[in-house]
């Protein structure tokens, strides 16, 4: 039972793949449909939040740069966590409602609604992708390219099935708890606040930093920031984002696939 509802979760993009394809163009432009800024938002609202976030802790509350990352300014070490970041919250975000919004299209058509968690997570992260190429792009301009950045493809796609079985997870629960919507919005606050995205890691007490590893986000973050900036390859991180991505994946896709039978009794 297990492996066939396995086979099922990873083949659906393939054996639906026409279907797949025309959902991910649909919400892709649905995200700035009616819009005026358009594409401009993609810009605007990660810029105002990272300058916000700059002001706070690099010049009223001065919190002090790792002495591992030298001279770099504090933006670029606050925008190399916050991007992929903003990602992962906007997917988890949309997660209590995907179900829950095409609840016609899945109780009157037979429809494999395993995509439903898959497109709804890849495109928040083909949007924010754009932010963070661009970004990418910036920094290569500045001299901070390394061979290692090779590596950043790798951990965003880690990132990517972590978040999607998450989403999994909290799409289909919502559809017999409706109560998780406001619980979402409390978790992703609480999460973002537990990571050391706005402030090094330096500023926690010793004895509470080795906690940090189990926290996956935590060492997607610190990933980043040091095959960016520093060049380096760090296989601690590397081995817990790995164990955290296929084991969300596989959990998300089993859970899902084991009770998407009832969502038309309760949607």
């Amino acid at each position: 039972m297990f492996f066939s509802l396995m086979r099922q979760w990873v083949m659906s993009p393939i054996r639906h793949f026409r279907l797949f394809h025309q959902f991910v163009r649909q919400e892709f432009s649905g995200q700035f449909a009616g819009s005026l800024g358009g594409f401009l938002w993609l810009f605007v609202t990660p810029i105002v939040n990272i300058s916000i976030y700059s002001f706070v802790f690099s010049v009223v509350f001065r919190a002090p740069m790792p002495e591992n990352f030298g001279d770099v300014p504090f933006v670029v070490f606050l925008m190399i966590g916050y991007l992929p970041w903003f990602a992962f919250a906007d997917a988890m975000g949309r997660a209590s409602g995907l179900l829950l919004e095409k609840a016609p299209l899945i109780t009157k058509v037979m429809f494999p609604v395993q995509l439903i968690p898959m497109v709804g997570t890849l495109v928040p992260y083909l949007v924010h992708g754009i932010a963070i190429f661009v970004f990418l792009l910036y920094l290569a301009t500045q001299g901070y390219f390394d061979l290692m950045w090779f590596w950043l493809p790798v951990a965003l796609g880690l990132q990517f099935l972590f978040t999607m079985g998450l989403v999994a997870i909290l799409s289909a629960f919502c559809v017999f708890l409706r109560d998780i919507q406001q619980m979402v919005t409390l978790m992703l606050t609480a999460w973002f606040f537990l990571t050391p995205i706005i402030y090094p890691l330096s500023l926690l007490p010793e004895d509470l930093r080795p906690l940090m590893m189990l926290n996956p986000m935590h060492s997607f973050v610190q990933f980043y920031r040091e095959i960016i900036l520093l060049g380096d390859f760090s296989m601690p991180h590397f081995q817990v984002m790995v164990l955290a991505s296929v084991i969300s994946f596989l959990l998300g896709g089993w859970v899902f696939m084991r009770i998407k039978h009832a969502f038309g009794d309760v949607l």
